[in-house]
């Protein structure tokens, strides 16, 4: 349990200092930086599953047409998921960014509802109720919806769907992924360069090293979160999943220093409002059964 709960908690840190990374490669544009974060993820990943000498799974999965289309989707939601996000903090959006991942949670009871046909709760209605009326009290204010932070929350969430039912384990199914999207980022940064249109041309080593990190800064916290979630309730586990969002808030107000108006706070009021009547009840439930 408690080797479950550092690996969770250490998983959802790395995330949520993500920021302070890719303010390092602001230069890099976000389409190309998603490019190399594939390849080099995969890399890295290769790298494991050959320490491992794990490789018999591979060769049963792209036996399986279902499961090759199963990946392929998640993969593609996962890429967009990386593409809005880069985007989101390279043009100082990082408390939008953060709001997408505090509002997640709440997407997947919607999804649940939608896709599943599950039936929330009363307070879980409540909680849907509260976070639609913040996302209302933004785009009143502000004009337009926040559209960053529900784009983040609705790919991630329909992510987590699909690997709900995903039949890889953690390692296996983020190496198909990251393969699958290696076959169209690896031509595509291949024409990207040879356009001329390459941030990297003359660049630095220290660029270069920075974008090296890319490869275990997304797998390890991936795989630290697969091996948590196997350990710990899915009360905790919940819980837990609020540590990203609140470090990359802190990191936009304080580090970045972004605008936080006081029609904006409130949105966010409203949303850690309808958190804390989510996670309070989950976390009864999951006492009252144990």
């Amino acid at each position: 349990m408690q080797n479950g709960l550092l690996s969770a908690a250490l998983a959802y840190v790395v995330w949520g200092l993500f920021p302070l990374y890719f303010h390092q490669l602001s230069q890099i544009g976000a389409f190309e930086l998603v490019l190399h974060r594939t390849l080099w993820a995969l890399g890295f990943l290769l790298l494991v599953l050959a320490w491992r000498k794990q490789w018999q799974w591979l060769s049963h999965a792209f036996r399986q047409p279902r499961v090759l289309v199963l990946y392929a989707t998640s993969a593609t939601l996962l890429s967009v998921n990386w593409l809005i996000y880069v985007w989101a903090v390279n043009h100082q959006h990082v408390l939008e960014a953060s709001l997408g991942y505090f509002i997640n949670p709440l997407v997947n009871v919607l999804l649940g509802v939608l896709v599943l046909r599950e039936r929330p709760r009363p307070v879980q209605w409540a909680a849907l109720t509260l976070a639609a009326g913040a996302v209302l009290w933004m785009s009143w204010h502000t004009g337009a919806p926040p559209w960053i932070a529900l784009a983040l929350a609705l790919t991630f969430g329909l992510y987590g769907l699909i690997k709900k039912t995903a039949p890889l384990d953690a390692l296996e199914g983020l190496t198909l992924e990251t393969l699958l999207l290696a076959t169209v980022a690896a031509p595509v940064l291949l024409a990207w360069d040879l356009g001329g249109h390459s941030a990297l041309a003359g660049a630095p080593g220290s660029l270069w090293g920075w974008l090296l990190l890319a490869g275990p800064l997304t797998a390890v916290p991936l795989l630290l979160f697969g091996h948590g979630a196997r350990r710990i309730p899915l009360g905790t586990l919940g819980l837990l999943q609020y540590i990203s969002p609140s470090l990359q808030f802190l990191l936009g107000v304080w580090l970045f220093h972004e605008p936080l108006q006081s029609t904006r706070l409130v949105g966010f009021a409203l949303i850690w409002l309808a958190l804390l009547l989510y996670s309070g009840e989950t976390l009864w439930r999951t006492r009252r059964a144990a």
